[in-house]
């Protein structure tokens, strides 16, 4: 017996160790992954130290190159293949703490340690990071299901399987009414599709619904909304004097947009070049303001180039947080201290975005004109006319001028002043006996001298000279002195090759030596106008000066430098544009894909390569952020960051599923991508929280249930609206002043005060409010609006006392429940019950329950009795309207507005 039990206890002996030794072998060849494993060690306890920002010792992980080079100690600090002889390691486990890493911080765990040890001995292979590779097509996972309705729900079902999880059953048909009319047009379903839709018991109901929605004129107004906070989109230009910036059509572009679904790829090429397409239109122009929301200094004595190269940087940032998912903006002073993005190709990615056109000008140059109906059929005329008369290319430079002044020289852009200035840093100003400097102008072929400038005091006298203060004179000119702005043509000496131009001014009737008598805005040197001896030619030149000097409103676009005015790029040491180190041109960076071999090197290219189906990112961040609106998180939490620091996706084969199919299958469709999401069985999910969901997902990061987020700053307004009766439907137009408290808007500088629009105006929807950057709407700030000083590519909801007292208090929020309260009067019946019931059903599209009615029928009542003991208050409460001032009305709009106010109503459950 005894010999047979040592017998067994040697075989489980054996066994135990065998295992231990398979165990331990297959551990250790187990391959290391470096993006999983390696290299959250490396961002975590090891970056801060040896990478973007610092180098200490001359070691950087930042990338496998730099790694593996030697170090200020002439030798490698990773030995591929050796971790025993890899100084790395050895630093990590020694116990001297002058020389054992990380630094004056915890030491590595043994778990860490142990995988750094077997990645080195495996080679310290580096690996790509899943956002920077390109999208392949994913295999669909293997679940059947007769849950599923579409593709999405595979891989959903497939992640709640893993976490032996069920979805929820599908939503009540009224709260997939409210929650996809909020989700795709911004605003609840009006009263006829509601009712189609909820008399409809057919299985397609849903899916009809879904149409028309997509199809309606709303469905823009709601996805613009979004983009504006990744354009950083305002109605002024920011900083101290925060100035009134004329862009609001550029807004109206982007509703348009999305109505008319305009692939992805498009409506991305024409933001950042649709000034460079082959004969641009005037929407396509527009399009480029996405780019100009940038902000300009107006303040007196800033530096004009300081604050350019700023919104060149910030269109930089903006590309790559809003259209890419991406942060770059660390890059301007230093190489990326996660991603591999290095110093220098900051500055070439910024070369195709530092030769446009604006200089911070006052005015917001260059700006697009916009002729009425009869300027446009003249310009038309004259485009022609031109055509015939003259090379395309100058054709075309004509017709550009009269639409946008460009390309002029800058007055502020002047410089070797003598008894003159930038008066304000903003124009081109001469004393008595005053000169400036323009440089390095191309006179070829030009002979005649278009400007734009004030005279204001008589006796002056202009000169336009060559090369010094002295040189031979061009022309003797004057200007009026009526003190307004006009646009001047004088002839001038022609003469070949490029040269600094100087102009000079006397005037003996300006004694006080510091005043001016004259202020220049641009100037453009031209040649001829062509088409001189041809029919037409004075008829036609006159049209063209008719035009170029009428009075319009214009808007700010964006416009390359010619090439005689090129501006070259250069490295900024430390992000310093002071400190320029070498020239670089056009480029993208190395660990993306590559520029098409066919793009030229300017921001259509650029262009090219954000669509090119090689880009990892576009499709991707797009896909997130459509995904984030509807699902109230993005597949990736952060949508401003796919890179190594931020949150992986919850399903990424999900994601680079529908990535791949935006660009093959739909084509680029927005309007696809989001039916296809809202048809899932997943977004039609209840999104009531049971027990095993609370445990095993609680924050509903695997989907297994519908979505239940706060609505938007400007949902929570225009629901108000729409369920009050009073939104104004217009679509488009100029920038409206709703109700505000007074002095919340305040501009000393220049005494602008915010002025209430009309009652049509006061009821727009919430994406067409006045937007001024140092004081924004302030209720729609509560609600996590964004000040869009820079680009948002996030909104971080928050849930604050604040936000229950605007809705509770603010005077537009009054004004909806007094007319909400009139609805309810008007259209529900006799009886208060009626009348409230009929509120809730206007409000949620559903049927009161008895609990709920009871509570606000005691609200009534409570309210009533002290209304019928207080005229004051029963006034105060009905408001300044000609209608029903009495108590019961009173009462009726409290329970109004704490109606407006309930949970179910700021929530999109």
């Amino acid at each position: 017996m005894k010999i047979m039990r040592s017998k067994k206890w040697l075989l489980v002996i054996s066994l135990l160790a065998g295992a231990v030794v398979l165990f331990t072998f297959s551990t250790n060849s187990h391959t290391i992954d470096f993006n999983t494993q390696i290299k959250p060690i490396i961002n975590s306890k090891c970056i801060s130290c040896h990478g973007g920002v610092k180098r200490q010792g001359g070691f950087s992980l930042l990338f496998r190159s730099e790694a593996l080079a030697n170090t200020e100690s002439g030798k490698p600090a990773i030995i591929p293949g050796d971790p025993a002889n890899s100084e790395m390691i050895r630093r990590l486990i020694i116990n001297d703490p002058e020389e054992r890493m990380p630094y004056k911080h915890p030491p590595l765990s043994d778990e860490e340690i142990s995988l750094l040890r077997r990645w080195i001995k495996q080679g310290a292979q580096w690996g790509d990071h899943w956002a920077y590779v390109p999208i392949k097509p994913v295999k669909l996972p293997d679940v059947k299901d007769k849950w599923i309705r579409n593709d999405i729900d595979r891989f959903i079902l497939d992640k709640l399987k893993e976490h032996d999880l069920r979805p929820s059953p599908e939503a009540d048909k009224r709260v997939l009414l409210r929650r996809v009319s909020l989700d795709l047009i911004g605003i609840p379903a009006d009263t006829a599709l509601a009712k189609t839709f909820l008399n409809d018991n057919n299985d397609n109901a849903y899916e009809k619904l879904v149409d028309s929605l997509l199809a309606s004129k709303h469905f823009g107004e709601k996805w613009a909304a979004m983009w504006l906070d990744l354009a950083r989109y305002a109605d002024t230009k920011g900083y101290e004097r925060d100035d009134n910036r004329n862009i609001w059509r550029y807004r109206d572009w982007l509703i348009h947009a999305f109505n008319e679904d305009k692939p992805y790829d498009q409506f991305l090429t024409e933001q950042i070049a649709g000034d460079l397409l082959p004969n641009p239109t005037d929407a396509q122009y527009i399009a480029t303001a996405f780019h100009r929301n940038t902000m300009t200094n107006d303040e007196g004595g800033t530096d004009n180039e300081e604050f350019r190269i700023s919104a060149v940087m910030d269109r930089v940032n903006t590309t790559w947080e809003a259209l890419l998912g991406t942060t770059f903006a660390c890059v301007q002073c230093h190489s990326h201290p996660y991603d591999p993005f290095t110093h220098e190709e900051y500055y070439k990615f910024m070369a195709f975005f530092n030769d446009t056109r604006d200089e911070d000008t006052y005015e917001d140059y260059p700006q697009l004109r916009h002729f009425n109906d009869s300027m446009q059929n003249q310009l038309n005329a004259l485009t022609v006319w031109l055509q015939k008369n003259a090379t395309a290319e100058k054709a075309a430079h004509w017709k550009r001028f009269i639409k946008t002044w460009e390309p002029s020289i800058h007055s502020l852009t002047a410089d070797d002043f003598v008894n003159s200035e930038l008066q304000d840093t903003k124009w081109l100003i001469f004393r008595n006996h005053g000169s400036a400097r323009l440089q390095k102008v191309n006179m070829q072929d030009k002979v005649q001298l278009i400007f734009r400038a004030q005279g204001f005091k008589k006796g002056g006298q202009l000169k336009l000279r060559l090369d010094k203060a002295d040189g031979l004179v061009l022309q003797t000119f004057t200007v009026d002195t009526s003190r307004s702005w006009k646009i001047y043509a004088i002839d001038i000496q022609s003469v070949s090759g490029v040269h600094d131009i100087y102009i000079t001014y006397d005037n003996p009737v300006l004694i006080d030596p510091n005043e001016s008598g004259v202020r220049f805005d641009w100037l453009h040197f031209a040649e001829a106008f062509p088409g001189k001896g041809q029919p037409g030619y004075a008829e036609h030149k006159k049209v063209f000066w008719n035009l170029l000097t009428a009075r319009v409103s214009a808007t700010p676009v964006m416009m390359d430098n010619p090439p005689d005015m090129h501006r070259s790029t250069h490295v900024f040491e430390r992000g310093n544009w002071l400190v320029k180190g070498k020239e670089v041109s056009p480029d993208v960076p190395h660990a993306l894909n590559p520029m098409p071999a066919n793009a030229p090197k300017n921001r259509l290219g650029l262009a090219m390569w954000l669509t090119s189906k090689n880009n990892p990112l576009t499709a991707r961040t797009m896909v997130n952020r459509v995904w984030e609106q509807l699902f109230g998180m993005g597949l990736s939490e952060t949508l401003e960051d796919m890179g190594t620091q931020g949150i992986p996706p919850t399903h990424r084969e999900l994601l680079d599923h529908l990535a791949g199919k935006y660009m093959n299958d739909m084509k680029w469709s927005t309007k696809k991508l989001i039916r296809e999401m809202v048809l899932s069985a997943t977004y039609r999910q209840d999104s009531k929280l049971r027990p095993e969901l609370l445990e095993k997902d609680p924050d509903n990061k695997l989907y297994s249930r519908g979505a239940r987020v706060r609505l938007s700053a400007e949902q929570v307004r225009d629901q108000g609206l729409v369920i009050s009766g009073l939104l104004n439907r217009q679509l488009g137009g100029p920038s409206v002043f709703p109700w505000q408290p007074d002095g919340v808007w305040m501009s000393p500088w220049n005494g602008q005060s915010w002025k209430t629009s009309d009652e049509a105006g006061r009821h727009r929807r919430a994406l067409y409010t006045y937007w001024k950057r140092t004081a924004p709407y302030p209720s729609m700030m509560t609600f996590d609006g964004a000040a869009r000083e820079v680009c948002t590519p996030r909104r971080i909801r928050t849930n604050t006392p604040l936000q229950a007292l605007v809705t509770l208090n603010d005077e537009a929020f009054m004004d909806m429940a007094r007319h909400f309260a009139l609805r309810m009067k008007k259209e529900g019946g006799e009886q208060v019950q009626q009348q409230i019931s009929k509120g809730y059903e206007l409000a949620t599209y559903k049927t009161i329950a008895p609990a709920t009615l009871n509570e606000l029928m005691i609200l009534y009542n409570e309210a009533l009795r002290k209304f019928k003991k207080d005229n004051v208050k029963t006034w105060s409460m009905v408001g300044p309207t000609d209608g029903d001032k009495s108590p019961e009305m009173a009462a009726l709009v409290v329970v109004a507005n704490a109606m407006m106010n309930l949970d179910e109503l700021i929530t999109k459950n």
